[in-house]
């Protein structure tokens, strides 16, 4: 990787608070278009326009729960809305949009990712019952 790419990553890093697997690949492997793929990111989500960047963030947390992305990468995104100053129950309710469009299948992925970053203890019942898990 060259110190250019190297640099880039770094800033994005610090601009962002994150950078995804597919950031350091492209970085060592194809940085132009790294470069080209993170302007469009740029313009379209870390830029403040019309919406502000919390605001953002909470949609980019509905989109990665509706298409289900990889755990990290909304995982990484509901840390950045927590960063900005997102309430765990404005996250939550972020996420609670997939349920009537996405389906519960969306919905239940969300709440889990989300789960796992805020530790909201979860509530057992008091009578023996199946896991609730796929086995």
């Amino acid at each position: 990787m060259s110190n250019e790419a190297q640099d880039y990553v770094d800033a994005m890093a610090e601009k962002r608070g994150y950078v995804l697997d597919y950031h350091k690949i492209m970085a060592a492997a194809d940085f132009p278009v790294l470069q080209a793929a993170n302007h469009v990111v740029n313009s379209a989500y870390l830029e403040e326009r019309t919406l502000d960047r919390k605001t953002k963030e909470l949609l980019f947390v509905l989109s990665l729960t509706v298409m289900r992305a990889p755990l990290p990468q909304l995982r990484s995104h509901i840390q950045v809305a927590l960063d900005l100053g997102l309430s765990p129950q404005e996250i939550l309710e972020a996420i609670e949009i997939a349920l009537p469009e996405a389906g519960i299948v969306a919905f239940q992925y969300g709440v889990e990712a989300w789960q796992s970053v805020v530790n909201v203890d979860p509530l057992e019942p008091r009578v023996k019952v199946h896991s609730g898990k796929a086995e």
